[in-house]
């Protein structure tokens, strides 16, 4: 009799995956390959973000023929350097305000258009601009088409988590938004594959003949210009995708026209509070991620300098090898991310949503502590950057799962994007605090032994973010096991 029973028992965990049919998985699939796309692009902006706006700052300023002929004075070089940060920077944070916006625009619309036309749209808009930037002559116009870039990026995850969410079976849900939350990573390791392809190239001269809007070619550029393939995909399944019934449903009762509404959100509880504390809990990950993970790199480029130098590298080899390190160094933390957000849909049948985010915001502040305080060497990039990959994007994993679990359907997308994207407004100011903090608090930390401490001590500092996100969890409720609120 138990062994009849058990044969029959509904299926848990990861099996119950094997609910779905042949639509889900379809779905699954557009929706999964829409976010990997979309993640790809951020990742190639991270890789490429500094050698673009060095070329770009060089050309402005008409010291190409100087870099050629060694005849940079120390002043010159002082000034350029800072202005790449600085923009490096600003860059990002402009991004991220593109980000925020087109999540804000692209929420509303995903509630009121539809999840599957207003997806398309954003994977459409996302693909051109990156394409664009390509394109630039200036530091002023690559932030610009980045602005625009973001935001078709912050559109796209809230209206694909809102699809998945509502068309896949409830039992496999948790499941099935980690899984298109982990597959991102293989966006942000294709995007890492192709650094390091384009490192290679670099070094053998394979771009040196090559031109883009009269511009010499270089990797950034080459790569931006392969972010415009994601295109394809909207192109290609628009006819096929379906909108959820869920959504039909308030379509056929007309409460569609009140949906995406910001007034109700947050002028009725328990909405208001949802909104509000899901976007610390947000905020925390948002800023621990881009302020400071991605930062990472930049830290880890003195450690290249110091290693690859001693090795003999300089000039173009020196360059290449940088890139191809960088290209390494973001496949590891992709690597870990994976494995991370498979691991947060595990433990969460388990501990719960709440629970499960307590073990991975103390996770991660620690192994990020621990990457900026003690890599020291390119073989500290094979352990401490997946660890630090694992714990802190383990955290988007849950977003993923519990955003949509907080909303009704006519305010699901709205909610989830605004959770998700409008504290990147707040973290936007996330690098330029991470720059003050190195360049003007920590600085004298920095001496000719240790040119990288006050950059190590600001990432250390900035780790405090995270103790938002377990504030925010005390207002928030537990989710696990409870269907979707309609």
């Amino acid at each position: 009799m138990n062994d009849t029973a058990s044969l029959h028992a509904p299926p848990t965990g990861w099996g119950t995956l094997r609910l779905l049919n042949r639509y889900h998985w379809f779905v699954f699939v557009v929706a999964a390959l829409g976010w990997l796309a979309d993640c790809m692009d951020q990742q190639l902006f991270n890789l490429g973000r500094v050698s673009a706006v060095r070329e770009l700052l060089i050309n402005e300023r008409g010291l190409k023929q100087a870099l050629a002929t060694k005849s940079l004075s120390e002043e010159q070089k002082k000034e350029l350097d800072a202005g790449v940060k600085s923009w490096a920077s600003w860059s990002t944070s402009i991004f991220l305000l593109g980000w925020a916006t087109g999540g804000i625009v692209f929420g509303i619309l995903g509630d009121r258009w539809g999840r599957v036309r207003t997806m398309i749209l954003t994977i459409l808009l996302y693909s051109l601009f990156t394409g664009l930037s390509a394109f630039s002559v200036g530091v002023l116009d690559f932030a610009f088409y980045r602005f625009l870039t973001g935001l078709g990026v912050g559109g796209e995850f809230a209206v694909g988590v809102a699809l998945l969410a509502e068309t896949m079976p409830a039992p496999a849900r948790p499941f099935t938004l980690g899984m298109l939350q982990a597959f991102s990573a293989f966006g942000n390791i294709t995007a890492a594959l192709l650094f390091m392809g384009a490192g290679q190239l670099q070094q053998q001269g394979f771009f040196d003949k090559w031109t883009i809007g009269g511009f010499p070619v270089t990797p950034w550029r080459a790569l931006f210009l392969v972010g415009t393939l994601p295109a394809l995909l909207a192109i290609v399944v628009r006819r096929r995708l379906q909108e959820p019934e869920q959504w039909r449903q308030q379509v056929e009762s007309g409460s569609v026209k009140q949906a995406g509404s910001y007034r109700e959100m947050l002028g009725e509880q328990p909405w208001r509070t949802h909104a509000l504390a899901g976007l610390a809990l947000a905020f925390s990950g948002v800023v621990g991620l881009w302020a400071i993970s991605f930062f990472s790199v930049d830290l880890q480029q003195y450690v290249f300098d110091a290693s690859l130098k001693k090795q003999g590298l300089q000039g173009k080899d020196l360059e290449g090898a940088k890139t191809f390190y960088a290209g390494v160094t973001s496949l590891m933390l992709q690597l870990g991310a994976f494995l991370g957000m498979f691991a947060f849909s595990t433990i969460t049948p388990y501990l719960g949503r709440k629970g499960t985010f307590v073990v991975f915001f103390l996770a991660a502040a620690g192994s990020t502590a621990l990457v900026f305080l003690q890599l020291n060497t390119l073989s500290d990039i094979l352990w401490m950057v997946p660890l630090m990959g694992f714990c802190q994007l383990a955290l988007f994993g849950g977003y993923a799962i519990y955003f949509p679990e907080l909303f009704p359907t006519r305010l699901r997308s709205t909610g989830t994007s605004f959770c998700y994207n409008v504290g990147r407004f707040i973290a936007a100011a996330g690098p330029p605090v991470l720059a003050f903090l190195a360049n003007e608090v920590f600085i004298t930390f920095r001496t000719a032994e240790a040119p990288e401490a006050h950059f190590r001590y600001a990432g250390l500092a900035m780790c405090s973010v995270y103790i938002i996100g377990l504030i925010a969890l005390v207002f928030l409720p537990e989710t696990k096991g409870k269907p979707l609120p309609e």
